[in-house]
């Protein structure tokens, strides 16, 4: 590691914050940088074949976090929700077959032509509620992630942690949860109590961690930051993710044009650096 600080023993890297390396390789830099757990995703999965993921998991000595993503439950009743609800399943499959512990959901956002908030919200809730069975015989969390309301037209219709929680509750803590992200829940003035909400109800499934700045970027998707490069109080955030008992890995997830046109050795250890200084100091 070059002298560089160790990293923090919770720190996961979400594999999108490499997006352009393939499944091998981002474990390996895992490694390589002392990283003990990873984050991944649905579709290097896919490239890289469920059996095969599995053998270079076992070989890295790796945990893996979390598997994004599974959700987008907003369709009405018809061909393309139960695409979506097998979609899911699968996807369960696919988590407990990795040693995944929570399966990230994001709930969709408006329906074409929509304008109907409400009975989008419904229908998130209805999904959980048909997968909820599937996800327990699994071992795997359904972790619902709120996200910051500019994307509730296109993204997700569930935009604070209390609308996640609601959602939540109506089912076994072992089988769902929420994810507390701070990109997407910093502004909100109910965030710590909603936090230490979701931790009296043992739900906080994931703590996933990236900063803002501003001026956005034209595609806001790609707005997310190394911890410390914007304006998010880490300290208190994670004061209460602690206080509410959350003692799990916390990923790094960063969606960024000029992080991903970087050296991924080069991002790998400023995501190191950042969080140590950021976020690993009040865990």
């Amino acid at each position: 590691m070059n002298g560089a600080a160790p990293a923090h023993p919770r720190l996961s890297l979400n594999q999108a914050t490499i997006k352009y390396e393939s499944l091998e390789t981002a474990l390996r830099l895992a490694v390589d940088a002392g990283i003990a757990s990873v984050g991944l995703w649905r579709e290097p999965i896919a490239e890289t074949g469920l059996a095969l993921t599995r053998r270079l998991l076992d070989d890295s000595g790796l945990r893996v976090s979390s598997l994004c993503r599974g959700g987008f439950f907003t369709a009405a009743e018809g061909e393309e929700r139960r695409a979506a609800i097998d979609a899911n399943a699968r996807a369960i499959d696919e988590a407990a077959a990795i040693g995944a512990p929570a399966l990230v959901l994001v709930a969709g956002g408006l329906p074409a032509h929509s304008r109907d908030l409400a009975g989008a919200r419904e229908r998130v809730r209805d999904a959980v509620g048909e997968l909820v069975d599937h996800a327990s015989a699994a071992g795997v969390t359904l972790a619902i992630e709120p996200l910051h309301p500019m994307y509730a037209s296109d993204r997700a219709v569930i935009s604070t942690l209390a609308q996640a929680i609601d959602i939540a509750e109506q089912f076994p803590a072992s089988t769902v949860g929420v994810v507390v992200d701070t990109f997407h829940l910093w502004w909100d003035p109910e965030l710590l109590p909603q936090i230490l909400r979701a931790g009296a109800g043992r739900r906080i499934a994931s703590y996933q961690v990236c900063d803002w700045a501003t001026p956005l970027p034209e595609d806001v998707l790609l707005a997310r930051h190394y911890p410390g490069d914007g304006v998010i109080d880490f300290g208190p955030i994670t004061a209460a993710v602690t206080a509410a008992g959350y003692t799990g890995d916390v990923e790094v997830e960063i969606f960024n044009q000029e992080i991903w046109n970087s050296p991924a050795a080069e991002v790998v250890a400023r995501t190191v650096e950042s969080f140590g200084e950021a976020v690993g100091i009040h865990l």
